[in-house]
């Protein structure tokens, strides 16, 4: 299994000081937190794509383009590109661009937006919300397979016997980020796309049809093997459960408190964190162990080839996000890639 990060490179106050980095100081952290990332061995990192006051990463591919150079052999993926509100010719381009510039690492995880703020932004209206997808996303794929475009839609000027610059070395990897909506499942497996789950709350096991639905879709439309399945989930780690309980807590339920009141959702309480990261909840929050065991149970749930962690939920100083980096990548990975090769080759060996 694949082991990685991901970050929306957050700028919101520390709770817990009051004090927030301005956007520069916070990318030049996140490039920090990249590099390290490729240096421990972790497969891939992903950068979100937001229009916030609370967030620093507007262009994934820019910072994307950057860590390129300070990298050897991580991958390197938007998480999300919000496509509904971009422009798929452009998006292409910058990522063939940053898989030139990296030597073939550079991924599109594509998704519809859980923020809405890009749309009104570059002239979208959001009653076109799923349409807009469909259509980008279709436009996307023709770049993708072919080097002669021609294509026509609603949202965007037709093209006819065009060939898009540059051309990629090798196919770019190009994958649907979904947050559980059937519709989106379906599409991504009957595409024959891999499919990156969301999963921030509740019962990971409540996933399992969702997973399930992906493969049949993609069975049914003649992808066979069904496309990869990834995992990502918020989380931290620190030394032993208690410390890291304790530290991702107060930023945590910040973020997902402010966002709550946005969306009705209620204030996030101790209570409830406690609950969402024991065992079976969807918090992989604790010690290095309790982020194993916790991997490897939804492994057993999903039999996902990926995973990422979003360790900067929230505000967190940046010498304890370099730890847990750290331990992600030295104690963590290398335990998950072992059990899971040796369970998948024991489900092998039994068929």
């Amino acid at each position: 299994m694949e082991v990685g990060i991901y970050s929306f490179a957050e700028i919101a106050p520390d709770p817990r000081t009051g004090r927030a980095l301005g956007p520069g100081p916070r990318l030049r952290d996140l490039l920090e937190e990249i590099t390290l990332a490729d240096q421990v061995g972790l497969d891939v990192f992903g950068v979100g794509e937001h229009h916030r006051p609370d967030f620093a990463v507007s262009s994934p591919a820019v910072v994307l383009g950057a860590a390129a150079a300070l990298t050897k052999r991580i991958r390197l993926t938007s998480a999300v590109s919000v496509l509904s509100s971009d422009d798929p010719v452009r998006v292409f381009q910058d990522f063939v661009t940053l898989d030139l510039l990296s030597g073939g690492r550079a991924e599109i995880m594509a998704g519809r937006g859980s923020f809405v703020e890009s749309f009104p932004l570059f002239g979208y209206d959001l009653d076109d919300y799923d349409e807009l997808f469909a259509e980008k996303l279709g436009l996307l794929l023709k770049l993708r397979d072919g080097d002669r475009v021609t294509w026509s839609g609603q949202h965007r000027p037709a093209l006819k016997d065009l060939v898009v610059y540059p051309r990629p070395e090798r196919p770019l990897p190009i994958w649907i980020a979904v947050g559980g909506t059937p519709e989106s499942v379906v599409r991504a497996g009957s595409l024959g796309l891999p499919m990156a789950l969301a999963i921030i709350g509740g019962a990971p096991a409540r996933f399992a049809p969702h997973v399930q639905l992906h493969r049949e879709a993609a069975r049914r439309a003649g992808h066979d093997p069904a496309p990869a399945v990834g995992i990502n989930s918020h989380g931290w780690i620190a030394k032993d459960s208690q410390q890291a309980a304790d530290e991702a807590f107060p930023p945590f339920a910040e973020v997902m408190t402010r966002i709550g009141r946005e969306r009705g959702w209620p204030p996030t309480t101790r209570e409830r964190f406690e609950a969402e990261r024991g065992p079976r909840g969807a918090l992989l929050v604790g010690s290095p162990q309790q982020v194993i065991d916790k991997i490897l149970y939804e492994h057993e749930l999903f039999g996902n080839q990926r995973f990422l962690l979003q360790l900067t939920v929230g505000s967190m100083p940046h010498d304890k996000v370099l730890r847990a980096i750290e331990l992600l990548g030295t104690e963590i990975a290398p335990v998950v890639r072992r059990e899971t090769a040796m369970r998948s080759e024991q489900r092998a060996n039994v068929r």
